[in-house]
C-alpha cells in the first residue's frame, strides 16, 4: 500500500494543521481537543468549564427557543433572553389590533403580569455522546443505501429509548454528522410552560426593518425576554397558572464593562445548516441556479404583500411575521451569491478539488476516492435539468396560501373516503383557526396574480396542462384568480368554518371541484411525475458520494480539526470582536451607538421610526448606568463562525460572561454557510449594555435586573 504524506504533498490544501481559529462550529463534547486553540485565542476559564460530563457546564444555561432559534438564562428565576425576532411569531399570536405589542412592546411590571405562550417550548441540551459504532452496528459500505438507512434508524431508535428509558422525564434524539460518518445522541430537557417578560416595539426591536437586514452598521434592538415555569420539583410540566420560574442548573452573569475590538468571544448555540464540505459543482449549482430564482420569485412576492400591508394596518399585523421570515431568506441569498462570487469560492473549491485528486489517484487507501468528484458532477448536471422548475413550483406557486392550503382539502377528501373518522378529520384540517387568523384572501389574490404569470414565464414545459387550461379558460390570469378565490373553499374562514362544522357530513365530492384542491393536485402531480424522480435519483446517489467524499477528505487530512456541518444541534464557534472594511480603505467601526439609530430615525417610513420616549430618553442623556455620558453603545460584530439558529445566541466573553445576543451576519459574510472567509465574515450582536437600558429606562422594568447578576 502506498501513502502519500502531507509533507511530500506540501501544496495539497487539505494538509493543514487546522482550520482558522475563528472558523468552525465545535460540538461542545469535543472543545476539549480544541483547548489550546481556544487558550490561544483568549480563552479565560477551564475549557471543560463550557462543557462536562458531570453535567454542570454552560450549555445548561444555552436553549433551543421554539423550533429554530436559541436563547439563554440570564436569571436564577427562570429569565430567558432572546432576539426579538426569534419571540415575533409567538408574540404574533398574543397580539390583537387593541393590544399591539409590535407598536407598543409589552413589559410585565410583576411576574403575575407575564402572559402564557402556548406551544412555545424550550430545550436543554444536558448530554452529547458519539454513538456511531451503536449506529452504524451491521452496515457495510457496499450494501444498499435503502438498507443501510433502515439499519441506521433501527439503531437509532434503540440507542434514543435505551438513553430515555434511563433518563425519565427526558428526551433523546440521535443526529447524523460529517454527512452520516458519524452519530451523536443528543440528551434534551424540554419545559413547556413558557411566558412573554419583555418586548420592545417594532421601533426598537426591529429598527431597520429589511432596510438594514443583514447589514452593518446596524441598530437593532433585537431582543425580547420570556420566563421559564416548571413544576414543584424544577421539572418540566403544562401550563398551570400556579407553576413556578424554573431554576436553572446554570445561568449567564452579564458583563456590562463593554468591548474592545480584539477581544476573545464565543457564540453557544443551535446553527441550523450549513454546507461547508461541497463540491465545487454543488456550490455552483446554488450560485447560479437554485439562489438567483429564489431572490427573483420572492421580490415579487413581497412587493404585493408590502403593498397589501402598507395600505391596511390588519393586514399588517396578519401578514408582518410571515413578511419578516421571507424577506429574511430572500436578503440573505442575495449576499450568499454576492459572496461567493466576490471570493471566487467555485473556482477555489475546483483548485482544493485537484489536489485532492491527486491524492486520490496516488494512495490506494480507498480505491473509489479517485472517482468520486466525477461522479458528483455527472449527478449534479443530471439534477440540474429539473430543478429550475422544482425551485420556480416551490418559491411561486407554493408561494400562493390558497394553493398550499389544498394540501388540507386533499387530507379532509383522503378522511371522508376512508369512512371520515372524527379524529382523522381534525387531524386533516388542523388549526385551521390559527390559520385564518393570520390570513387574507384579497393579499393571497395579489401574489397569485403576480407569482402565476412568472411561473408560466419561467417554467417553461412543466406548467401542468390543467393550468394551461384553466388560463386559456378565463383569458386572463385576474380573471381566473376571480373565479378560484371566489368559489375555493379554502379563501374564505366563514366558508371553511361551514365545512368544519359540517365534520362527517361533508361532501368529498364537493370538495374534489375546489379549485384550490385541483391546482394543488395538478402542482403535486407534475412534481411527483416529471420532477422528483430525476432529482430523487441524482440526490440518492449524491448521498453516498457525499458521505465518501468528506471520509475520503478527513483520511487525506488527518492532522485538521474537522468541525461537522451545523444540523441543528449544540455548537460553540470563537473569535474576535472585529471590524469590516467591505469597500474601502476606511474600516468600519465594531460598535455601533443609540445616536447613530436615532440619526436614521424618519416617521414618514415605518422601518426607521423610533419611538418619542426613546427620543427623550436621548435628548436627556438619560442611560442610567448603561452608557457613557453621551451615548449608549447599541451592537458590535465579530469574526464568529454563525449561521440561521445561531439568531438569539449568547455572546460570550473570555470568561464565559454575557457581553451581547447574537441576532444576524453582514450581507457580505452570508457566504459562510457555504464557506467561512473570516476577511468578511461577521456575526451581528446586541450589546447587553443596550438591552439592559431599553429594559430599565424605555420599559420600566427595572424590576427584572434586580435578579440578574451583572458586572459593571
Amino acid at each position: 500500500m502506498r501513502r502519500f504524506s502531507c509533507l511530500l504533498l506540501a501544496s495539497f490544501l487539505f494538509c493543514v494543521a487546522a482550520v482558522s481559529a475563528r472558523e468552525g462550529m465545535w460540538l461542545p463534547p469535543l472543545l476539549s481537543q480544541q483547548a489550546a486553540a481556544l487558550r490561544a485565542a483568549g480563552l479565560q476559564i477551564p475549557v471543560d468549564a463550557l462543557y462536562n460530563k458531570n453535567g454542570d457546564g454552560l450549555n445548561n444555561a444555552v436553549v433551543r427557543f421554539g423550533g429554530g432559534c436559541t436563547g439563554e438564562m440570564i436569571s436564577a428565576e427562570g429569565l430567558l433572553l432572546t432576539n426579538h425576532h426569534c419571540g415575533y411569531g409567538t408574540v404574533q399570536g398574543l397580539s390583537s389590533a387593541a393590544k399591539d405589542y409590535f407598536a407598543h412592546g409589552f413589559w410585565a411590571m410583576n411576574k403575575g403580569e407575564e402572559i402564557p405562550c402556548p406551544g412555545l417550548t424550550v430545550s436543554f441540551v444536558r448530554k452529547m455522546d458519539n454513538v456511531t459504532s451503536v449506529v452504524l452496528e451491521g452496515v457495510t459500505e457496499a450494501m444498499p443505501e435503502a438498507e443501510r438507512d433502515s439499519i441506521i434508524a433501527r439503531n437509532s431508535r434503540f440507542v434514543e429509548d435505551l438513553y430515555k428509558g434511563n433518563h425519565p422525564g427526558m428526551d433523546a434524539t440521535v443526529s447524523s454528522y460529517y454527512n452520516g460518518n458519524e452519530y451523536w445522541i443528543s440528551l434534551v430537557e424540554v419545559f413547556k410552560d413558557v411566558r412573554l417578560v419583555g418586548f420592545p416595539p417594532n421601533g426598537i426591536g426591529q429598527f431597520g426593518g429589511d432596510t438594514d437586514n443583514w447589514m452593518w452598521p446596524r441598530h437593532t434592538g433585537d431582543f425580547s425576554i420570556f420566563r421559564v415555569y416548571a413544576n414543584s420539583d424544577n421539572k418540566p410540566a403544562d401550563y398551570q397558572r400556579n407553576n413556578k420560574p424554573y431554576q436553572p442548573v446554570k445561568y449567564f452573569t452579564l458583563n456590562a464593562k463593554g468591548v474592545k475590538e480584539g477581544d476573545f468571544t464565543m457564540v453557544y448555540g443551535f446553527p441550523g445548516m450549513t454546507q461547508e464540505y461541497l463540491a465545487a459543482s454543488q456550490v455552483a449549482q446554488i450560485a447560479d441556479i437554485i439562489d438567483p430564482i429564489r431572490i427573483e420569485v420572492r421580490t415579487a412576492r413581497l412587493a404585493a404583500w408590502t403593498q397589501k400591508m402598507q395600505a391596511d394596518r390588519n393586514v399588517f399585523l396578519k401578514y408582518t411575521s410571515k413578511r419578516a421570515g421571507v424577506a429574511n431568506g430572500w436578503k440573505k441569498w442575495q449576499g450568499e451569491v454576492l459572496g461567493l462570487r466576490e471570493a471566487n469560492v467555485v473556482a477555489r473549491r475546483r483548485e482544493a478539488e485537484n489536489k485532492f485528486q491527486y491524492w486520490a489517484q496516488r494512495d490506494t487507501t480507498l480505491p473509489y476516492a479517485d472517482n468520486l468528484l466525477s461522479q458528483i458532477q455527472a449527478n449534479v448536471a443530471q439534477g440540474n435539468q429539473v430543478l429550475p422548475a422544482e425551485v420556480y413550483f416551490q418559491e411561486a406557486v407554493l408561494g400562493i396560501e390558497l394553493i398550499t392550503r389544498g394540501a388540507v382539502l386533499d387530507r379532509l377528501v383522503t378522511a371522508l373516503q376512508n369512512g371520515g373518522k372524527e379524529a382523522d378529520l381534525k387531524k386533516a384540517i388542523g388549526d385551521w383557526e390559527g390559520f385564518y387568523k393570520n390570513y387574507d384572501a384579497p393579499t393571497d389574490r395579489a401574489v397569485f396574480d403576480t407569482l402565476m404569470p412568472l411561473f408560466f414565464a419561467r417554467a417553461g414545459s412543466y406548467v401542468p396542462e390543467y393550468f394551461r387550461k384553466e388560463l386559456k379558460r378565463y383569458g386572463s390570469f385576474r380573471a381566473w384568480s376571480a373565479d378560484v378565490y371566489n368559489r375555493s373553499v379554502v379563501a374564505d374562514p366563514d366558508r371553511f368554518a361551514a365545512l368544519v362544522k359540517e365534520g362527517t357530513g361533508a361532501s368529498a365530492s364537493r370538495l374534489l371541484a375546489d379549485p384550490a384542491l385541483l391546482l394543488y393536485r395538478a402542482t403535486l402531480q407534475t412534481r411527483r411525475n416529471e420532477i422528483a424522480p430525476v432529482l430523487a435519483s441524482a440526490q440518492q446517489r449524491l448521498t453516498i458520494l457525499s458521505r465518501r467524499y468528506l471520509q475520503a477528505q478527513r483520511i487525506a487530512a488527518p492532522n485538521r480539526a474537522w468541525y461537522p456541518d451545523a444540523n441543528g444541534t449544540l455548537r460553540l464557534a470563537y473569535g474576535q470582536v472585529k471590524g469590516i472594511d467591505p469597500e474601502g480603505p476606511a474600516p468600519y467601526s465594531f460598535q455601533t451607538f443609540l445616536s447613530e439609530a436615532l440619526a436614521k430615525d424618519n416617521p414618514e417610513v415605518a422601518e426607521f421610526r423610533a419611538p418619542q420616549k426613546l427620543k427623550n430618553l436621548y435628548a436627556a442623556y438619560d442611560f442610567g448606568r448603561w452608557g457613557n455620558g453621551k451615548d449608549v453603545p447599541l451592537a458590535f460584530i465579530a469574526d464568529n463562525h454563525t449561521t440561521g439558529g445561531n439568531s438569539g445566541s449568547p455572546v460570550l466573553n473570555a470568561n464565559g460572561e454575557l457581553i451581547g445576543t447574537n441576532f444576524d451576519r453582514i450581507w457580505e459574510g452570508t457566504m459562510s454557510d457555504l464557506q467561512f472567509d473570516e476577511s468578511r465574515c461577521r456575526n451581528i450582536s446586541v450589546d447587553i449594555r443596550y438591552t439592559l437600558f431599553i429594559i430599565e429606562k424605555f420599559g420600566g422594568a427595572g424590576w427584572l435586573l434586580n435578579e440578574m447578576k451583572i458586572i459593571r
